[in-house]
């Protein structure tokens, strides 16, 4: 099993930029690829950016390609969401999530999930 807990989240302004980072215990975590999530009141949880086990590929949402990055650090068994030019849009809670293959965009393909952390985009 793996345990994953995200963290900073927060309050900023339209326009400003933001770090999420994915913090990962359990199994090894090089063996997964890692999702980024997030779900807006009232709306479905939405794919925001994926990345393989190695980083060698890496998807992301067309709502957010070119203003986010997504990045890991298997060493460290952290992987890192920076955000930019973020958009009052962006509101939402931001859940990581691990598979074993692949990146994927259903969140149904992904196994173990963390608890989230807010981010809120004032305009």
């Amino acid at each position: 099993q793996v345990q994953l807990v995200e963290s900073g989240g927060g309050l900023v302004q339209a326009g400003g930029s933001m770090r999420l980072a994915c913090a990962a215990s359990g199994r090894t975590f090089s063996n997964y690829a890692v999702g980024w999530f997030r779900q807006a009141p009232g709306k479905e949880r939405e794919f925001v950016s994926a990345i393989s086990w190695n980083a060698g590929s890496t998807s992301y949402a067309d709502s957010v390609k070119g203003r986010f990055t997504i990045s890991r650090n298997n060493a460290k068994n952290t992987v890192d969401l920076q955000m930019n030019s973020l958009k009052p849009e962006d509101t939402a809670v931001y859940s990581c999530a691990v598979r074993t293959f692949g990146v994927a965009t259903m969140p149904a393909q992904y196994t173990y999930w963390g608890q989230g952390t807010q981010v809120t985009v004032s305009s």
